[in-house]
C-alpha cells in the first residue's frame, strides 16, 4: 500500500512531468509562430529550476568536464562533488586527470572571508599544505574556465536563462530539440540553440542543453564557437556532464568543512591567503 505522502509525491512528480513535457512540445511549435523561438527554452528553464528550489536541498554527482582556457581545450578533468543551496556550499575531489587527483576545495558562501580553501593532491604544491584564495584570482582560476562559486546544475541553469534574455533581443537564432537521448544511460531531452551568422553580441554559436528526464534538471551543457574555416567542425568552447546525481543527501556543515576526517586537507602549515 502507498501512503499518503508517497502518494501525493507521486502525483506531484506525474503533474511536473506532464508539465515538462508540454513544454518540450510547445518548443517545436513555436517554430510556426511570431514567438520568439528562445521563449519556449525559457519556459523549460524556469520550469527546471522552480523544480530545483522546491526539491532538491543538496546533491552529489560525478562531474566531468571540458573547457578552453585561455585558448587551449583541456582533456577531460573528472570531480566528485557536493552541492547544497542554503546556504551554496561545494566540496569538489578530483579524481582525475593524474595531475590533479587528490586535490580537493571547499567553498561555503559567507563563510572563510569570502575565500575558498583548497590543498593539492600531489607534486611539490602539495607539501604547501591548505591556502585560502578569493575565488576569482589568478591562482584560484588557474586552468579554470570559472570560479568555484558558479559550480552546479542550478547555477547553470540560471546563467542559461541569463544569456537567453539576452539573446532575446535579436533574431538569428535557430531552436531544435530532441527526445531520447542517452547521458550514461538515463533518458534525457536536448535542446539546442544555433545562431548561423557570427555576430558580437552572441556568446556561442551553437549551446546544447541537455535535462535529465526523470529529475528534470540539466545534466550536461556544451556550447560551441563558429568554425574557423568554411565547412569546418564547430570549436568546443566547454562541456559539463554530471553522471551518478544523488539528490538530497542530507548533507551538514561538516561536509563542508576542511576539519572532516574523510578529507585530506593539510593541517600542519596553512599558506598566507592571497
Amino acid at each position: 500500500m502507498v501512503s499518503a505522502g508517497r502518494f501525493r509525491g507521486l502525483v506531484l512528480f506525474a503533474l511536473q512531468t506532464a508539465l515538462f513535457s508540454g513544454l518540450m512540445t510547445s518548443l517545436v511549435l513555436a517554430q510556426n509562430k511570431d514567438e520568439h523561438p528562445l521563449v519556449p527554452v525559457l519556459k523549460i528553464a524556469e520550469a527546471g529550476l522552480k523544480n530545483i528550489d522546491a526539491n532538491v536541498v543538496d546533491y552529489s554527482a560525478t562531474l566531468i568536464k571540458r573547457e578552453r582556457v585561455k585558448g587551449r581545450l583541456t582533456s577531460n578533468q573528472y570531480l566528485y562533488v557536493k552541492v547544497r543551496h542554503k546556504p551554496f556550499s561545494v566540496y569538489t575531489v578530483f579524481l582525475g586527470p593524474e595531475e590533479f587527483k587528490g586535490r580537493e576545495v571547499i567553498y561555503v558562501e559567507g563563510q572563510n572571508g569570502g575565500k575558498l580553501l583548497a590543498h593539492e593532491g600531489r607534486g611539490w604544491k602539495a607539501r604547501i599544505g591548505m591556502v585560502a584564495l578569493k575565488p576569482e584570482s589568478p591562482l584560484a582560476m588557474e586552468g579554470q574556465r570559472y570560479p568555484i562559486t558558479m559550480m552546479g546544475m542550478r547555477t547553470l541553469t540560471q546563467r542559461l536563462m541569463e544569456v537567453g534574455q539576452q539573446d532575446l533581443r535579436f533574431d538569428e537564432v535557430e531552436v531544435k530539440s530532441h527526445e531520447g537521448v542517452k547521458i550514461n544511460g538515463r533518458h534525457c531531452s536536448c535542446v539546442e540553440a544555433i545562431h548561423p551568422v557570427p555576430r558580437k553580441h552572441f556568446r556561442y554559436h551553437l549551446a546544447r542543453i541537455f535535462i535529465d528526464d526523470e529529475l528534470q534538471m540539466p545534466v550536461r551543457f556544451e556550447a560551441y564557437l563558429w568554425p574557423l574555416k568554411k565547412d569546418g567542425k564547430p570549436v568546443l568552447v566547454e562541456q559539463y556532464t554530471y553522471v551518478n546525481i544523488k539528490l538530497n543527501n542530507g548533507f551538514t556543515d561538516r561536509d563542508f568543512d576542511p576539519q572532516n576526517e574523510k578529507y585530506k586537507f593539510a593541517k600542519k602549515r596553512h599558506a598566507a591567503a592571497r
